[in-house]
């Protein structure tokens, strides 16, 4: 019997074990699954964030790309109306210079109306900016001035302007039409 009682308490103990390796793998698959669980929770708490920076990006992506076609509408509208004080300022002129045209009865009452609109436009687009390049008594430079014809005359220097063909400008001081000059060279 002792054998019997032996193998029952063996048999007994080898339950007793399972039964506690049974318990402690249970914590560890409660243990894994609590893990596993909270894995899942951060990992949809990342896709979300990833889903909300992908929808950020879009959106900024968008709003990008309308600023740009405003952008380029308004430096169109810019370029399209660049004149447009100027044009302002020419045409009193212009309407001047219409009634001067169809008023005037005699030459001189024509010439003091004509004269009396270059001065106004004159002055017009001074205030613009606008500038006669000189040439009397000027060394030919050919950053503002081209030269048509080459003279001798032994009153005037080498590369001195001895006469102005064609008026030359500068906008703000950009040259915009360069004067036409005869030169003196020896």
């Amino acid at each position: 019997m002792a054998t019997k009682e032996k193998k029952s308490k063996v048999k007994d103990e080898k339950v007793e074990v399972r039964e506690e390796l049974i318990k402690e793998l249970e914590k560890d698959l409660e243990s894994k699954d609590e893990e596993l669980a909270k894995l899942k929770e951060d990992f949809e708490k990342q896709t979300e964030k990833t889903e909300e920076y992908i929808s950020f990006s879009q959106r900024l992506q968008a709003d990008f790309e309308n600023f740009k076609k405003q952008n380029e509408k308004k430096n169109a509208d810019i370029i399209k109306f660049a004149n447009e004080n100027l044009i302002i300022n020419i045409l009193d002129s212009y309407e001047d210079l219409e009634r001067a045209l169809e008023k005037s009865t005699n030459e001189e009452e024509l010439r003091e109306g004509v004269e009396l609109i270059y001065n106004k436009l004159k002055d017009t687009l001074t205030k613009e900016g606008l500038e006669e390049i000189p040439t009397e008594g000027k060394k030919f430079d050919p950053f503002k001035h081209e030269a048509l014809m080459a003279v001798k005359d032994d009153d005037i220097e080498n590369r001195y302007i001895v006469d102005e063909l064609m008026k030359g400008y500068t906008l703000k001081e950009k040259v915009i039409k360069y004067s036409k000059v005869i030169v003196c060279k020896k």
